[in-house]
């Protein structure tokens, strides 16, 4: 998954920086504006970038590496600080790739299945069928790291959940033992993991008749960004209870933004819920 995850960045910077974007209305493209009808699709890359069901499924992840103590957590805090540069980056050379070859040229996607090729055949014409070639090298590599990281991270979730709704009925201590048994693989080889990759892998597929793969993308990430309040507020209570070491609390800064960051969630998806064709 690290060799996918290289491979995507590597090569939609490298496209960003082959169609040679206009500097001067990129960053002008910094200031904060929502024209006309795009507040959908600004939720939906909020959704899809900002990392929702992920920073759910990090703390699994973490714990799989066998990062399962305190000890780690300036690690972790490393490991956050590159994810989200590296992720800002990446976004910024991915929209600068849709603006310099899509909106620039006046080119619509087709909203079928077609899409990607269609992208495709225009980096072909324009730069060559080597550089098509390896941007769908680059789409693949984002879209089987990302299938890969959701089915991991929410199948270990939802057998932690199940774990975890068995010993409350049993009155069994719920506190410990979890993050080891995640690093030692012994979820990953449980009945719920398992039915849940199941029920991750089949299902959604009967959603690919519906001939319209950009619209489940927007949807999703749509999905995303109304989760987001919930996220941020959670851990705004979470990280200041008396769950969290009073050592790794949230300080004054994190609160603020991570409130902020809910209210203007909640404002947004209120906003959109009253556009809706009702």
């Amino acid at each position: 998954m690290t060799v996918m995850v290289g491979v995507m960045f590597v090569v939609v910077v490298y496209l960003a920086i082959r169609v040679g974007p206009d500097l001067g209305a990129a960053f002008a493209g910094l200031a904060p504006v929502l024209p006309d009808g795009s507040l959908l699709y600004t939720l939906g890359l909020i959704g899809g970038v900002g990392g929702t069901i992920t920073m759910a499924a990090y703390g699994y992840w973490v714990n799989a590496k066998g990062w399962t103590n305190s000890g780690w957590m300036k690690v972790m805090r490393l490991d956050n600080r590159v994810a989200y540069i590296t992720t800002g980056i990446f976004v910024v050379a991915m929209l600068i790739v849709g603006a310099e070859l899509l909106h620039a040229s006046q080119i619509a996607l087709s909203t079928g299945d077609k899409g990607l090729v269609d992208l495709g055949a225009v980096l072909e014409s324009e730069y060559g069928a080597a550089t098509a070639k390896l941007f769908l090298i680059g789409f693949f590599a984002t879209s089987f790291s990302s299938l890969i990281g959701v089915w991991h991270g929410v199948s270990l979730l939802f057998a932690d959940f199940v774990e975890r709704l068995q010993k409350d009925r049993k009155g069994v201590s719920t506190e410990a033992g979890s993050a080891v048994l995640v690093a030692a693989g012994v979820k990953e080889r449980s009945g719920p993991f398992r039915a849940y990759l199941l029920w991750l892998t089949f299902p959604p597929m009967t959603l690919l008749w519906l001939d319209q793969p950009f619209g489940l993308v927007i949807t999703y990430g749509v999905l995303g960004a109304f989760f987001m309040p919930f996220l941020a507020l959670t851990l705004v209570w979470l990280l200041n209870s008396s769950r969290t070491p009073r050592e790794w609390r949230n300080g004054p800064l994190s609160n603020t933004m991570l409130t902020v960051s809910g209210l203007l969630f909640i404002v947004l998806c209120i906003q959109q819920v009253r556009e809706l064709p009702w």
